[in-house]
């Protein structure tokens, strides 16, 4: 399902990255790193409108050719970022927060 995972700090440097094919790593950390734009953005606009999140799921950031990127912060401004295979067209949207609550909870 899920083709890369990565955590981020609040400084967005990765505090973890997991991949589901070794030989595309470097891919997958650009795919990464392009996303935590696309977050900042987000986060900012939804900083506008409400002032107390405890959490923030922010869906699907952006797609690519090949993957679907969904993001998610904490209140402390962690973040934890999904990249999933386009060919994977019947996710919703729960299906990815499940699999963003099960990475936060173990």
């Amino acid at each position: 399902m899920a083709a890369a995972v990565a955590v981020i700090s609040k400084e967005n440097y990765p505090l973890y990255v997991k991949t589901s094919s070794p030989g595309n790593d470097l891919k997958f950390l650009y795919t990464i790193h392009t996303s935590l734009d696309v977050i900042e953005e987000k986060v900012l606009t939804v900083n506008k409108t409400a002032s107390d999140l405890r959490e923030l799921y922010l869906g699907l950031l952006y797609p690519t050719e090949d993957y679907k990127v969904y993001g998610y912060v904490t209140n402390t401004k962690i973040k934890f970022i999904v990249v999933v295979e386009s060919s994977h067209t019947t996710l919703r949207d729960n299906e990815i927060r499940q699999v963003i609550s099960h990475v936060t909870l173990t």
